[in-house]
Parts: C-alpha cells; sequence; structure tokens
C-alpha cells in the first residue's frame, strides 16, 4: 500500500462505510508513474466468518487492467465487514485510500436508542 497515492492516510469516513467504490478526493494520483487515473478494484474476495461477511480487495491505478498499466502499482486494500450483533446491523471499513468508518443501524423500526424517555 501506497502513502504517496493518498492525500490523508485513512481518512476519518464517520459512519460512511462503502462496500465497493472509491472516496477519490482523496487519491492524488499514482506516486510511481504519476498517472492519475480511475481506481480500480482486483482480488475481490467475500467471505463468510461465523456470521460475519467480509469483503477485501485491493485499489490500483489502470487502464484496462486491475494494476496500472505503466507500472502495476497498488494503492490500497480495502477491508469491508457486515454483522447483525444482537438487535443491529455493524458495518465496518477500513482502507487507505476510503479511510475507516463504524456504523451500527437497528433492524427493529423504531431505534431503541433513538427513542426519547417518556417521563
Amino acid at each position: 500500500m501506497c502513502g504517496g497515492c493518498v492525500g490523508t492516510e485513512y481518512p476519518e469516513r464517520g459512519t460512511t462505510c462503502l462496500e465497493g467504490g472509491s472516496f477519490l478526493l482523496n487519491f492524488v494520483g499514482c506516486a510511481q508513474c504519476g498517472r492519475r487515473d480511475f481506481v480500480l478494484v482486483s482480488n475481490r474476495a467475500e467471505e463468510l466468518d461465523g456470521g460475519e461477511e467480509i469483503v477485501t480487495y485491493d485499489r490500483a491505478v489502470g487502464g484496462p487492467g486491475d494494476l496500472c498499466k505503466n507500472c502495476h502499482h497498488l494503492i490500497a486494500r480495502h477491508e469491508y465487514t457486515f454483522s447483525v450483533v444482537d438487535d443491529y446491523q455493524e458495518y465496518t471499513m477500513l482502507c487507505l485510500l476510503c479511510g475507516r468508518a463504524e456504523d451500527s443501524v437497528s433492524i427493529l423500526p423504531d431505534d431503541p436508542r433513538q427513542m426519547t424517555p417518556l417521563f
């Protein structure tokens, strides 16, 4: 992974957890060849681990192939997880380019954390 390709390493993204896509505002260009092209996904893998879904993939600058056609440089490795814990859907993201984020969403119609006491 390359810190020279991004403006900020692991930016704080609050609750924005991306399963796919890229945070292109943080991409300054390939540190090896200088290209600022689309960021492609390669080596995507999905697995289930004890009820937790884990999605991982590599980010690369590219033309028609998976990696930069000039230098085959790897920018970042993206990890996204999803699980259901008690009555909540839990999401996490960790990526040099896209940043770090966590989110928790209630699966109930009314989120007990958002309810105000009546008395």
